[in-house]
């Protein structure tokens, strides 16, 4: 269980993200959502350790992670991928998955071998399989296409084991076709791992679409919680961000 708890970040006289409270159960999908500016990136930024805040607490299972530094965050088990994917450009997919399972397992204490352990190609497999990666295994990450880098970044994250993961525009500056098949992997990547997924998206079609639930951030306050159903006919919603088009009869 994620539980934010009267989290608050100012930036001056600005205040970024002001006295949230909210619970992520284990397993659950949630999309966060609201205009340029809501603070959706500086809630992400806080929860990885990237901010440190003002006040209130992070609490992953009872663990309060406000102020940790990130490579701790990322130990007590929350993994990110960010909006551009953050990649070794030169490696091949399968030496970055290697590269990153070795890196966390001289952390965990794991004596470093010149050839990698056979627990380390499992788990760099596991998330190779689970992205649709191990087909383009020899490929070097520069060369591949802008949908599968992210796809990549996802899979850094997921190989390290989180309990919490956090994609931050997982979909930005894809086409159509290429935002449904992150969206529809996202989505297998969830069931399959059965853990909890909070995700940053502004396509108001994936997310009435896939997130059973829904955040709406607003000037760094929750505008709303809910359903689908619930946020497409909230008017303060709809006149905060969604606007009178057609949302209100989006199908679920």
């Amino acid at each position: 269980m994620l539980e934010i708890r009267a989290l608050s970040k100012s930036f001056g006289g600005v205040k970024a993200t002001d006295n949230v409270s909210l619970d992520f159960a284990d397993g659950s999908l949630t999309a966060v959502i609201g205009p340029n500016g809501a603070g959706k990136s500086t809630f992400f930024n806080l929860i990885t350790g990237a901010l440190r805040p003002d006040a209130g607490q992070i609490l992953l299972n009872g663990v309060d992670m406000a102020g940790k530094a990130p490579p701790e965050i990322v130990r007590h088990g929350i993994g990110r991928a960010f909006q551009v994917a953050s990649i070794f450009p030169s490696l091949t997919v399968e030496e970055t998955m290697l590269a990153a399972v070795g890196a966390d397992q001289r952390r965990a204490g794991v004596m470093r071998r010149r050839f990698p352990l056979v627990e380390t190609r499992d788990r760099a497999e596991h998330a190779m399989e689970l992205l649709g990666l191990a087909g383009k295994r020899n490929r070097t990450a520069a060369t591949l296409s802008h949908g599968d880098q992210k796809l990549l970044d996802i899979a850094l994250a997921l190989v390290l084991e989180p309990k919490v993961l956090l994609l931050d525009e997982p979909t930005a500056g894809m086409g159509t076709e290429e935002r449904w098949r992150m969206i529809d992997k996202v989505r297998e990547l969830w069931e399959k791992q059965k853990i909890t997924v909070v995700f940053i998206e502004h396509d108001m079609d994936i997310v009435f679409k896939i997130a059973p639930a829904i955040v709406v951030l607003c000037y760094g306050r929750i505008l709303a919680t809910g359903t689908p159903e619930a946020i497409r006919r909230n008017e303060a919603v709809i006149e905060a961000y969604l606007g009178s088009d057609d949302h209100a009869g989006a199908v679920a």
